[in-house]
């Protein structure tokens, strides 16, 4: 008789955790969604979880809680870990920087300590950033019209130095370095992915997080929306679809993965600036954004592009969705959940 797998995803009600969710209970595994609920849209996301078919099982947690976490990693034995529950805000960490670090860096440290306690041999994967890499000034950039472009370079590999810029960057951060530092040290099959510019369905975005999401959201309710900056700031985007496929990959292909981190985005190839995506959306809806201008944000980027070579070399992976399709789908699925949309408290002020 064949095993059902399980896999344990912490903040799988969240926006990446619902679609990695889904994806995973149609693939036939049990399904452990550990989540607290605490962020924007997430109860949201499990009602209809919930509805759908399959073998799923919700557990309420935190992951600073590390003994209900481990009852909950003894009970169920995941042969996976997807590990995203996080604070993911910038802002947010300069408000509240403790709570920044006991959710990213203590609650990461949290699921790895059970994995090495409980002798576990699941591979787990963890949800890192690209704000590890800093604010990359010393990276020479051209100013174009629309957007800026790196003059040397086509993308930031996983080579480039780590510098940490504000708390949220720190946290994420020792996560990311403690999750290589245990495969190293304890011989666990973990992976990191740091991850660039994801959006897609189920995606409930606010004005410091799922930028792409948010302008949607502002462009379908006719909300004014600030621009800090100039609006030529790059990202490259990752459809959350190929982000799920790349977590599989990841996951199938750990004899080669574990102990490695991977730069996960869109690539150059799909790379949109603020102005570049205004024009996407403006042509999908008919509408015209409302716009003001503020100050650059305190460490961001002007710039950055993922060189996601390494993802494709070990383990055949690239994106396929283009930046305009995906930003097409996730107009449409909010133009479909509006209510569910207004309902979750996205326009707090």
């Amino acid at each position: 008789m064949v095993m059902t797998k399980t896999i344990l995803i912490t903040g799988g009600a969240g926006f990446i955790g619902t679609n990695a969710s889904i994806f995973y209970v149609k693939k036939g595994f049990r399904v452990v969604v550990y989540d607290n609920l605490s962020r924007v849209g997430a109860k949201e996301n499990l009602a209809w979880l919930k509805k759908q078919k399959g073998s799923f099982l919700f557990v309420k947690g935190d992951v600073r809680d590390d003994k209900k976490l481990l009852a909950v990693f003894k009970k169920y034995r995941p042969d996976r870990v997807l590990h995203l529950a996080a604070q993911v805000t910038m802002v947010t960490s300069i408000t509240n920087p403790r709570e920044d670090f006991e959710i990213n860096a203590l609650g990461t440290f949290n699921v790895l300590e059970v994995l090495r306690k409980t002798k576990s041999k699941a591979a787990a994967l963890y949800s890192s950033t690209n704000k590890v890499y800093g604010e990359l000034t010393a990276l020479p950039v051209a100013e174009k019209e629309r957007r800026y472009e790196y003059r040397a370079i086509a993308g930031i590999d996983e080579s480039f130095p780590l510098d940490f810029h504000g708390p949220y960057g720190c946290s994420k951060g020792c996560g990311d370095q403690y999750f290589l530092d245990y495969a190293r040290i304890f011989g666990l099959r973990t992976v990191v992915f740091r991850q660039s510019g994801i959006y897609g369905p189920h995606q409930f975005g606010i004005e410091e997080q799922g930028w792409i999401a948010w302008f949607c959201n502002a462009l379908l309710f006719q909300k004014p929306v600030t621009i800090f900056g100039n609006g030529k700031q790059v990202r490259d985007v990752l459809f959350v679809d190929d982000l799920v496929r790349a977590y599989d990959l990841a996951f199938s292909h750990i004899a080669v993965t574990k102990g490695n981190v991977y730069n996960v985005g869109g690539g150059r190839n799909h790379s949109l600036s603020l102005w570049e995506l205004f024009a996407i959306l403006e042509g999908i809806s008919g509408k015209k954004f409302r716009y003001s201008f503020g100050p650059w944000r305190a460490g961001d980027q002007k710039i950055y592009i993922s060189d996601i070579s390494k993802a494709q070399r070990d383990f055949g992976w690239a994106p396929r969705v283009s930046a305009k399709e995906g930003v097409r789908r996730l107009y449409a699925w909010i133009v479909q959940n509006d209510a569910m949309v207004k309902k979750a408290g996205v326009f707090r002020t």
